[in-house]
Protein backbone atom coordinates (compact mmCIF):
# COMPACT_ATOMS: atom_id res chain seq x y z
CA UNK A 1 0.00 0.00 0.00
CA UNK A 2 2.90 2.30 0.19
CA UNK A 3 5.55 3.15 -2.44
CA UNK A 4 7.27 0.64 -3.84
CA UNK A 5 10.51 0.34 -2.17
CA UNK A 6 9.79 3.18 0.20
CA UNK A 7 10.92 1.24 3.54
CA UNK A 8 11.52 4.31 5.31
CA UNK A 9 7.31 4.96 5.37
CA UNK A 10 5.70 6.33 8.28
CA UNK A 11 4.27 3.47 9.31
CA UNK A 12 1.80 6.14 11.25
CA UNK A 13 0.01 6.72 7.72
CA UNK A 14 -2.14 4.17 5.65
CA UNK A 15 -2.41 4.58 1.66
CA UNK A 16 -6.06 3.88 1.28
CA UNK A 17 -6.47 4.58 -2.58
CA UNK A 18 -4.91 6.33 -5.51
CA UNK A 19 -6.30 8.87 -8.44
CA UNK A 20 -7.27 7.24 -11.52
CA UNK A 21 -8.22 9.95 -12.96
CA UNK A 22 -10.99 12.36 -13.60
CA UNK A 23 -14.96 11.85 -14.64
CA UNK A 24 -17.15 13.55 -16.03
CA UNK A 25 -16.85 18.11 -15.77
CA UNK A 26 -17.73 18.66 -12.45
CA UNK A 27 -14.79 18.04 -10.66
CA UNK A 28 -14.83 14.51 -10.18
CA UNK A 29 -12.10 11.42 -9.71
CA UNK A 30 -12.06 7.75 -9.74
CA UNK A 31 -10.11 6.01 -7.00
CA UNK A 32 -8.63 2.74 -6.80
CA UNK A 33 -9.36 2.00 -3.94
CA UNK A 34 -6.98 0.27 -1.54
CA UNK A 35 -10.40 -0.60 1.11
CA UNK A 36 -12.00 -3.95 1.85
CA UNK A 37 -14.69 -2.15 1.07
CA UNK A 38 -14.58 0.35 -1.74
CA UNK A 39 -16.73 3.02 -0.48
CA UNK A 40 -14.85 2.93 2.79
CA UNK A 41 -12.94 5.62 1.51
CA UNK A 42 -14.99 7.85 2.93
CA UNK A 43 -15.30 6.59 5.58
CA UNK A 44 -11.70 7.66 7.56
CA UNK A 45 -12.24 11.31 7.62
CA UNK A 46 -9.65 14.00 5.39
CA UNK A 47 -7.49 12.16 2.84
CA UNK A 48 -3.78 13.97 2.16
CA UNK A 49 -1.46 13.68 -0.30
CA UNK A 50 2.18 11.37 0.24
CA UNK A 51 3.97 14.24 1.44
CA UNK A 52 0.91 15.31 3.89
CA UNK A 53 0.94 19.27 2.39
CA UNK A 54 -2.49 18.15 0.58
CA UNK A 55 -5.33 17.60 2.08
CA UNK A 56 -9.35 16.23 0.59
CA UNK A 57 -12.24 16.06 1.91
CA UNK A 58 -14.79 13.80 -0.11
CA UNK A 59 -18.39 15.20 -0.09
CA UNK A 60 -19.83 12.43 -1.93
CA UNK A 61 -18.63 8.70 -2.54
CA UNK A 62 -20.56 6.69 -5.66
CA UNK A 63 -19.51 2.95 -6.84
CA UNK A 64 -17.00 2.62 -9.91
CA UNK A 65 -15.81 0.22 -11.68
CA UNK A 66 -12.03 1.06 -10.20
CA UNK A 67 -13.04 1.24 -6.67
CA UNK A 68 -14.96 4.69 -5.76
CA UNK A 69 -15.98 7.95 -7.63
CA UNK A 70 -15.84 10.80 -5.50
CA UNK A 71 -16.26 14.78 -5.49
CA UNK A 72 -13.89 16.51 -3.43
CA UNK A 73 -14.34 19.84 -1.81
CA UNK A 74 -12.48 22.21 -3.83
CA UNK A 75 -11.94 20.38 -6.61
CA UNK A 76 -14.86 22.03 -9.05
CA UNK A 77 -13.34 21.24 -12.74
CA UNK A 78 -12.04 18.51 -14.96
CA UNK A 79 -9.07 20.29 -15.19
CA UNK A 80 -8.27 20.17 -11.58
CA UNK A 81 -9.40 16.49 -10.90
CA UNK A 82 -6.96 15.76 -14.46
CA UNK A 83 -3.97 17.26 -12.43
CA UNK A 84 -4.38 14.85 -9.53
CA UNK A 85 -3.92 11.53 -11.47
CA UNK A 86 -1.87 9.22 -9.82
CA UNK A 87 -1.83 11.11 -6.50
CA UNK A 88 -1.80 8.34 -3.61
CA UNK A 89 -4.32 9.17 -0.89
CA UNK A 90 -3.14 8.77 3.03
CA UNK A 91 -5.57 8.49 6.49
CA UNK A 92 -3.76 8.48 9.75
CA UNK A 93 -3.26 5.23 10.84
CA UNK A 94 -5.56 6.20 13.99
CA UNK A 95 -8.33 6.73 12.09
CA UNK A 96 -8.78 2.99 11.24
CA UNK A 97 -11.17 0.82 13.38
CA UNK A 98 -9.50 -1.15 16.00
CA UNK A 99 -8.77 -5.08 15.50
CA UNK A 100 -9.20 -8.39 16.69
CA UNK A 101 -6.11 -9.56 18.55
CA UNK A 102 -4.85 -11.56 15.92
CA UNK A 103 -5.43 -9.19 12.58
CA UNK A 104 -3.54 -6.92 10.91
CA UNK A 105 -3.34 -4.23 7.80
CA UNK A 106 -1.50 -5.31 5.16
CA UNK A 107 0.78 -2.61 5.62
CA UNK A 108 1.57 -3.98 8.30
CA UNK A 109 3.43 -6.21 6.73
CA UNK A 110 5.70 -4.09 4.30
CA UNK A 111 9.17 -4.07 5.94
CA UNK A 112 8.67 -7.71 7.46
CA UNK A 113 12.08 -9.68 6.35
CA UNK A 114 10.64 -12.97 4.38
CA UNK A 115 12.36 -16.20 5.63
CA UNK A 116 12.13 -19.92 4.93
CA UNK A 117 11.03 -22.29 7.47
CA UNK A 118 14.37 -23.29 7.51
CA UNK A 119 15.79 -19.31 8.40
CA UNK A 120 17.84 -18.30 5.23
CA UNK A 121 16.24 -14.56 4.19
CA UNK A 122 14.66 -14.09 0.82
CA UNK A 123 14.13 -10.63 1.09
CA UNK A 124 11.73 -7.45 2.74
CA UNK A 125 8.54 -7.39 1.77
CA UNK A 126 8.06 -4.65 -0.57
CA UNK A 127 4.03 -4.26 -1.30
CA UNK A 128 1.33 -6.07 -0.93
CA UNK A 129 -1.00 -6.42 -4.30
CA UNK A 130 -4.21 -7.76 -5.21
CA UNK A 131 -4.81 -8.20 -9.31
CA UNK A 132 -8.41 -9.92 -8.67
CA UNK A 133 -7.69 -13.38 -7.42
CA UNK A 134 -5.86 -13.08 -4.07
CA UNK A 135 -3.08 -11.07 -1.89
CA UNK A 136 0.24 -11.38 -3.24
CA UNK A 137 3.11 -10.79 -1.69
CA UNK A 138 6.04 -8.54 -3.48
CA UNK A 139 9.11 -9.67 -1.68
CA UNK A 140 12.03 -7.91 -3.88
CA UNK A 141 10.29 -8.38 -6.84
CA UNK A 142 9.28 -11.83 -6.40
CA UNK A 143 5.63 -12.30 -6.70
CA UNK A 144 4.25 -14.90 -3.44
CA UNK A 145 0.79 -15.67 -2.82
CA UNK A 146 -0.03 -14.73 0.64
CA UNK A 147 -2.19 -18.09 1.97
CA UNK A 148 -1.65 -20.22 4.90
CA UNK A 149 0.46 -22.75 2.72
CA UNK A 150 2.92 -20.13 1.11
CA UNK A 151 3.19 -17.68 4.77
CA UNK A 152 2.46 -20.33 7.63
CA UNK A 153 4.08 -17.83 10.11
CA UNK A 154 4.04 -13.70 10.72
CA UNK A 155 6.22 -13.06 13.61
CA UNK A 156 5.70 -9.04 14.33
CA UNK A 157 7.87 -9.16 16.94
CA UNK A 158 11.08 -10.26 15.10
CA UNK A 159 9.65 -8.43 12.38
CA UNK A 160 9.73 -11.66 10.49
CA UNK A 161 7.09 -13.88 8.69
CA UNK A 162 8.00 -17.19 7.33
CA UNK A 163 7.59 -18.05 3.51
CA UNK A 164 7.44 -21.82 1.84
CA UNK A 165 7.66 -20.26 -1.78
CA UNK A 166 5.51 -22.59 -3.91
CA UNK A 167 6.85 -25.42 -6.58
CA UNK A 168 7.36 -23.62 -9.38
CA UNK A 169 9.47 -20.64 -7.51
CA UNK A 170 12.39 -22.66 -8.31
CA UNK A 171 14.38 -19.90 -8.98
CA UNK A 172 13.49 -17.95 -6.43
CA UNK A 173 16.53 -18.69 -4.34
CA UNK A 174 18.73 -17.76 -7.18
CA UNK A 175 17.39 -14.46 -7.69
CA UNK A 176 17.29 -13.71 -3.78
CA UNK A 177 21.05 -14.54 -3.88
CA UNK A 178 22.20 -11.81 -6.25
Amino acid sequence: MQSKGDTRRDKNRICVGAIAGAHGVKGDVRIKTFTEDPMDIAAYGVLSDEAGQTTFEILTTYPDKMGARVRFRNVTSRSHAETLKGTRLYIDRENLPDLEDEDFYHADLIGLVAVTDQGETLGEVKAVHNFGAEDLLDIDDQLIPFTKSNVPEIDFQSGTLTVIPPQDFDNFDDEASE
